[in-house]
């Protein structure tokens, strides 16, 4: 990914997941069939292993208003996400035009990165056991961030919370959103499933 280009080959590709051997089991799904699982159909009453809410997908999100006048800041933030999550990202556009930010409609604004399987499972034990505790006074994630649709939305101010960004590697320091989409039809469904597999909820 080294111009506007490859990132827009990337645009029309769909995303997909793939892990390093068919027997490899990461440690945060074989945490879910041991012991998440079970304590959710104890704690919810569940009658069925299959009515227990699952983590489906992880969404990141990076915007770049500024990339309008700097394409060289949304090919280094692709970069960035390539490196944190190991797929590559696609690019986000403008859904319309705002002549006071001269922003056309279709122009490239962001890119993200949508995780399943394997790489979901890697990135959420990554995030949770290494990057997360890097944020300096760092007393939990808010609690209340759910979207009513068992989905929760993490909002980093930086991506140097991450060890693969370097500080002196990087163009511009960005934040990004993480998107956390479970099947739980209730928030407390999902923030529990979320607890369960290690996220660090601050006490409400």
């Amino acid at each position: 990914m080294k111009s506007e280009a490859s990132l827009k080959s990337q645009d029309k590709n769909v995303e997909s997941s793939t892990g390093p051997s068919t027997n490899y089991v990461p440690r945060l799904k074989e945490l879910f069939q041991k012991k998440v699982l079970p304590t959710m159909m104890k704690e919810f009453g569940y009658k069925n292993p299959m009515q227990v809410p699952r983590l489906e997908r992880i969404v990141l999100n990076v915007g770049m208003g500024e990339a309008v006048q700097n394409v060289k800041l949304l090919e280094r933030a692709g970069i960035e996400l390539e490196q944190i999550t190991g797929q590559k990202p696609v690019l986000t556009r403008a859904k319309k035009a705002i002549a006071g930010f001269k922003l056309r409609e279709g122009v490239p604004i962001g890119v993200k990165v949508t995780l399943r399987g394997t790489l979901m499972h890697e990135f959420m034990d990554r995030l949770v056991s290494i990057a997360l505790p890097r944020i300096r006074d760092f007393r939990g994630i808010p609690p209340k961030a759910f979207d009513g649709r068992g989905n929760y939305t993490l909002g980093l101010k930086e991506q140097l919370t991450f060890p693969e960004i370097k500080y002196d590697d990087i163009a511009s320091i960005h934040g990004m959103d993480i998107t956390f989409v479970t099947t739980a039809m209730r928030n407390d469904e999902a923030k529990a499933l979320l607890a369960h597999l290690g996220m660090p909820f601050r006490a409400s």
